[in-house]
């Protein structure tokens, strides 16, 4: 998941936050070798287990 994430993070995260106000910018900052730590934070957030989240991150426009 890192590479998926790495090419597009900066773009995508400004569009998570509007979708889903609860999460703030920690919630989102990406460090390589960190990016499971970033899923499960969001994941308890949100209610969604890593595979909703990466549906979530892949269709968000």
């Amino acid at each position: 998941m890192r590479n998926y994430l790495v090419g597009f993070w900066n773009e995508r995260k400004g569009k998570l936050k509007l979708k889903y106000p609860i999460i703030t910018d920690e919630d989102l900052d990406f460090h390589r070798n960190k990016e499971k730590e970033m899923i499960e934070r969001l994941g308890y957030k949100l209610g969604k287990t890593p595979e909703e989240l990466r549906t979530i991150i892949n269709t968000i426009k």
